[in-house]
C-alpha cells in the first residue's frame, strides 16, 4: 500500500493516488496527503486506478476529507475505480457527495 499526491502546476489541484488496499491501515498517510498541504488548493482528485480494496474506515476517510475541502461546497472527485469499489461506493451513496468518474 502506498500514497502518493501530486499537484497541478498553478498548485490548485491536489491528486491524491492510492495503491493496494485503501484501509485502516492507510488512515494517516491518507490524512497527511492532503492535511499538510498547501492552503492554495481548492480541488482534490482521489485516483483509485491501483486500489484493490476499500473498506468502511475508507469511506470514513473519504468523508473527512470532503470536510476538510469545504463539506458541501468542496471538489473532490474520485477516479478510476474497479468494479468492485465503484460498487462499493454506489451501495454507500456516495455518488450524492462525491463526483466519481
Amino acid at each position: 500500500m502506498a500514497i502518493h499526491t501530486s499537484r497541478s502546476d498553478d498548485g490548485s489541484k491536489l491528486t491524491i493516488r492510492i495503491e493496494g488496499r485503501f484501509d485502516f491501515s492507510t488512515h494517516q498517510m491518507f490524512r497527511d496527503a492532503y492535511e499538510h498541504g498547501d492552503q492554495n488548493v481548492s480541488e482534490y482528485v482521489v485516483d483509485m486506478s491501483d486500489t484493490t480494496y476499500i473498506d468502511s474506515s475508507a469511506l470514513g476517510m473519504l468523508l473527512l476529507l470532503r470536510d476538510y475541502a469545504g463539506g458541501d461546497s468542496a471538489q473532490v472527485r474520485i477516479e478510476n475505480c474497479n468494479n468492485d469499489v465503484r460498487r462499493i461506493l454506489t451501495i454507500s451513496n456516495f455518488e450524492q457527495l462525491f463526483a466519481i468518474h
